[in-house]
């Protein structure tokens, strides 16, 4: 041994030790400081900050108020973040039902962003959840809507009717069905489904405007003259509304109309249905009233909310 090892040879200070008991290492994340239904939706990176799923417990996550946070995006047309809220939404619901609107939620979103194939995988996603709950017409409708973007259209056909057999009384479905029917040339039965979505509530100008091309290619021109007549007109007094709040907003009166409208596409689409909305406002329609008569009313306010244009 050398005399460079011998000065190594000594005793450390043990220090002062823990007590007895000692409080232990705290590693746990800290607890979810934000409330989503309070986060400013323009900030992208609130959710994904705060709602990483590696450092929050779900416990810790309430997926009703990321379900709103997902829908305040899509009030502002932020989709993209909007997808990525209804995702995470879908994975710390515990309930079905819930996880299945963030799916529907999220194929909207991505079909606003033209991600067809994305929206056609969170429709079918939403399905396999259960493929006769309140939810699934409405997932069947936007899926065969998504179809008939990616170019599938036999398919799409297919799941509009189905959209139909689930509920009879989906207006939505009933509008998707006369546009692929139509499309094919099968104009009569088209005439009759769009009558019917009309008579369930759905009527606006991009419904009258799609009833008036089909009464054309009936030869019923006098009656197709007349009906667009009265769609150019709804057309221009849903303009007009639209204007008088937005000048009531800018002068701080109250705001229009929240939530989300179901209705058909324009310029020869079809058209989204919708999942659910935030909390329930004055003129708002919510996902338990879709197909029930309450997509569309005389007001037109549909016909500016949540709608290919």
């Amino acid at each position: 041994m050398t005399d460079r090892d011998d000065d190594r040879d000594h005793q450390f200070s043990e220090g002062e030790g823990f007590g007895d008991p000692y409080e232990e290492f705290d590693l746990d994340p800290p607890e979810l400081g934000v409330d989503p239904s309070k986060v400013d939706p323009v900030d992208s990176r609130v959710v994904t900050d705060t709602l990483d799923k590696h450092n929050i417990d779900s416990d810790a996550v309430d997926a009703t108020e990321l379900l709103d946070v997902g829908l305040n995006y899509m009030q502002i047309n932020r989709y993209e973040q909007a997808t990525e809220a209804f995702e995470r939404t879908a994975r710390y619901a515990e309930d079905e039902r819930l996880e299945q609107e963030a799916w529907v939620n999220k194929g909207v979103a991505h079909a606003e962003l033209e991600e067809y194939d994305e929206a056609i995988g969170a429709h079918r996603e939403a399905l396999r959840i259960d493929d006769e709950s309140e939810h699934a017409a409405t997932a069947e409708t936007n899926l065969a809507y998504a179809l008939w973007e990616f170019g599938e259209t036999t398919e799409a056909l297919e799941h509009a009717e189905r959209a139909i057999e689930i509920d009879e009384r989906f207006a939505a479905g009933w509008f998707n069905r006369a546009f692929f029917l139509s499309e094919r040339g099968l104009s009569e039965e088209a005439l009759h489904c769009i009558d019917n979505a009309i008579r369930l509530g759905l009527r606006n100008a991009k419904v009258l405007e799609e009833k008036a091309e089909i009464l054309e290619e009936l030869g019923e021109f006098d009656q197709a003259e007349e009906i667009a007549e009265e769609a150019n007109e709804m057309r221009e007094r849903a303009e007009q509304e639209m204007m008088d709040d937005r000048k009531e907003t800018l002068g701080g009166g109250r705001g229009g109309p929240g939530g989300m409208g179901a209705g058909p596409g324009a310029g020869g689409q079809p058209g989204l249905g919708t999942g659910r909305q935030s909390r329930p406002q004055q003129g708002d329609i919510g996902l338990e009233d879709l197909g029930l008569g309450d997509l569309g009313t005389g007001d037109e306010d549909e016909d500016r909310e949540w709608e290919l244009e």
